[in-house]
Formats: structure tokens, C-alpha cells, sequence
């Protein structure tokens, strides 16, 4: 690439060392934005696969009112917004001691623990799904789409609950280093590939089939 920054006897204009440089360092972001989509993949997970657990449970509070199933999905932004607060009022000032670094941790730790957290999400989600069809093929529900599983909805709420702590750190830490990483003449294109592991990660609801 650095020849794009030399004469050649075409007599064309080459690009400048500054262009060559920050394309280099978009290109090194590249690795790391492939990465992300697989977390991305988990994340679609809470508009589509907790739901469908959710219309097969017990939705009651009551005798005459059902709990909507996407209604649990509203502890996923209320439980970043509390970690956020504890996160950079309480995490990050303890951190900042230990490590010297001024976020407290890097990014890319960040990052890190917010994948481990969607990792743990995800085992409870497993588990909520093998007690639920244990509990579907003990009550001969098998084979009807339709059927109600004798089990409260709120069973669904540690998946969403630690769903919710890992976007606080891995949906936040993933744009915060786009924009912090990308030159400062193309942060938008950095913002822009926060946004696109995202779409791309929700191209995985296409393989979910209900069982």
C-alpha cells in the first residue's frame, strides 16, 4: 500500500502518506470487527428466541392478565443503564487505581468481559430451554404449537438480566473503540462498522427454528 503514495510515470496523482496510513489502520480494525459479529449473533437472541420461550410459558399475573412475551426484553436497556452508572462511577475509579489507565481498563478488556457475560447468558438460556422441553415432554405438549408450558415466564429472567450487564460493557466498549480507533477523519466509517456488526450479527435469527 505504500506505493500508492509514490509518483509513478502514469503521471497520475498519488495518494497522500496520510491516506495510506489511515487506510492501514482501518484495515487493522477489520480483524477485530469480524470478531465482534459472533457476539452480535447472541445479542438477536433476545428478540427472537427468549420471545418465542416466553409465548410458550406461562404468561399470568393473575386470573383475567397475560404479561406480553417481548415485555421482558425491557430489562435488557434498564439493567445497562444501572451498570453503566455503577460501572464508571464505582468500576472505573477503583480500576484506575490498580491499572493507572484512565478508563480504568482498556477497551479491549471491556470488550472481553462482555463476552464472557454473553457466554454465561447464553448457558442460562440453554438451561431454560432443556428444563422447558423436560417440562413439555413430562405434560405430553410435544406436537402442539400452541400449547402452554406450566412454568412462569420468570424463569427467563437471569438470561435476559446478565444479557443486559454484557451490553454495558461489550455494546458500549465496541463503540467506543471504533470511534477511538478509526482516524479522526473517518470516525464515521468506524461508528459505521459498530453498526454493521450488528446487522450482520441479526442475519443469524435466519437459522433459529423453533422446536
Amino acid at each position: 500500500m505504500d506505493k500508492a503514495a509514490v509518483q509513478n510515470t502514469s503521471g497520475s496523482n498519488p495518494c497522500t502518506v496520510t491516506d495510506v496510513e489511515e487506510t492501514k489502520i482501518m484495515i487493522r480494525i477489520l480483524p477485530i470487527w469480524l470478531t465482534l459479529i459472533f457476539p452480535s449473533t447472541l445479542l438477536s437472541q433476545g428478540g427472537t428466541l427468549f420471545i418465542k420461550q416466553g409465548m410458550s410459558l406461562n404468561r399470568h399475573m393473575g386470573s383475567n392478565f397475560q404479561i406480553p412475551p417481548a415485555s421482558l426484553a425491557v430489562f435488557l436497556p434498564v439493567l445497562m443503564l444501572l451498570v453503566l452508572i455503577i460501572y464508571d462511577r464505582l468500576l472505573v475509579p477503583v480500576c484506575r487505581r490498580f491499572t493507572g489507565n484512565p478508563r480504568g481498563i482498556t477497551i479491549l478488556q471491556r470488550m472481553g468481559v462482555g463476552m464472557v457475560l454473553y457466554t454465561i447468558a447464553m448457558v442460562a438460556a440453554v438451561i431454560t430451554e432443556m428444563k422447558r422441553l423436560d417440562v413439555v415432554k413430562s405434560h405430553g405438549l410435544a406436537g402442539d404449537a400452541n400449547a402452554i408450558v406450566p412454568r412462569s415466564m420468570f424463569i427467563l429472567l437471569p438470561q435476559y438480566g446478565v444479557m443486559g450487564i454484557a451490553e454495558a460493557f461489550l455494546e458500549v466498549g465496541k463503540l467506543e473503540f471504533f470511534y477511538d480507533q478509526a482516524p479522526e477523519s473517518m470516525q464515521s466509517l468506524g461508528t459505521s462498522l459498530y453498526a454493521a456488526s450488528l446487522g450482520v450479527g441479526a442475519f443469524s435469527t435466519v437459522l433459529y427454528s423453533p422446536l
